[in-house]
């Protein structure tokens, strides 16, 4: 790993090794390396590199959430009364559980949503008293997913 510009690069151990993890986070390191040809204390010794680097933010546990019953995903564009409103009402959204992202966007909406409910009723009440009893929402447009076909991180 190096710095370029305010920029990491990495090398090829690196991206494999990265590469492994990203398919599968609870992969035995002495397994990684094995593969690689290197110690199992290299691959540790990369990956806080890289942590301290901020290139690494963290590994999670994924749930399924339709296993669970939140078997509708939306993105919601929300439209603010004036851009002063941002800050609260990014604060409020950040209280609603069902809102998983939320960002600042160009373009029509000042903030744009992706949301999970269990199902349209379960929508509507998050959108009718959650998101637009906020103060400066004006508006809200709605789009449902209907199947996720792609699901990726970038790739190194």
């Amino acid at each position: 790993m190096k710095y370029v510009d305010d920029q990491v690069t990495i090398d090829g151990i690196d991206k494999t090794i990265l590469n492994y993890l990203m398919e599968d986070a609870r992969k035995p390191i002495l397994e990684i390396a094995r593969s690689i040809g290197i110690s199992g204390a290299a691959i540790h010794q990369r990956l806080r590199k890289l942590e301290k680097a901020g290139l690494i933010e963290g590994s999670k546990l994924m749930i399924n959430p339709r296993v669970l019953g939140y078997k509708t995903l939306a993105f919601v564009g929300v439209y603010l009364d004036k851009a002063v409103s941002n800050p609260q009402a990014v604060k409020r959204l950040s209280e609603i559980p069902e809102v998983l992202e939320c960002h600042y966007t160009t373009g029509n909406w000042s903030i744009f949503l992706k949301i999970l409910c269990r199902d349209n009723e379960h929508l509507m009440n998050v959108l009718n008293k959650n998101i637009q009893a906020i103060d400066g929402v004006s508006r809200t447009e709605t789009f449902i997913s209907l199947d996720q076909q792609l699901k990726r991180q970038i790739k190194v």
